[in-house]
């Protein structure tokens, strides 16, 4: 199987690091935190600040990229193919005739940024399809596409 084509919205990049970038607020207040209360390890406050700002900067600018090299998506009159990760990926094909539902989603950092996430769910064990961060109007677009694809279809998806 090659590889889906399309990948999501360069703007995915940038939803990514902004959401990883909120993940690290708690550790570092927490840090700050124990640093006010605690003076008398400096030593290793300053390790642990050090830890965690490297593992923060690869989390906001390595991961984000590698995400985006990662993330692909395709729809073909017979499946919707996508392909998620970074560390651990994951390549899903959910044919056109198991399609029950097509969703919508748009989170606040989705909706700021001008993207969507289209949810397949399929009759499988496995969960729904969801092909993440496109632009606003390629997410309707691919929503229309499923739709006329599926209603051609006409399978009973279970």
């Amino acid at each position: 199987m090659a590889d889906p084509a399309w990948h999501p919205s360069p703007r995915a990049k940038l939803l990514w690091a902004i959401s990883a970038a909120l993940s690290w607020v708690v550790p570092l207040l927490a840090l700050l935190i124990w640093a006010a209360f605690d003076s008398h390890r400096r030593t290793v406050q300053l390790i642990v600040l050090g830890i965690v700002l490297v593992a923060a900067v690869f989390s906001v600018t390595v991961i984000p990229m590698w995400r985006y090299a990662v993330h692909r998506w395709e729809i073909t009159a017979e499946a919707v193919y996508t392909r998620t990760g970074w560390l651990t990926q994951e390549s899903r094909v959910a044919p056109i005739t198991r399609i029950q539902t097509v969703d919508t989603y748009r989170g606040p950092l989705e909706r700021l940024l001008g993207l969507a996430t289209v949810t397949v769910t399929t009759a499988s064990s496995a969960g729904a399809v969801h092909i993440s961060a496109l632009a606003l109007d390629d997410a309707r677009r691919t929503v229309e596409q499923l739709t006329a694809i599926a209603a051609r279809h006409r399978g009973d998806a279970t």
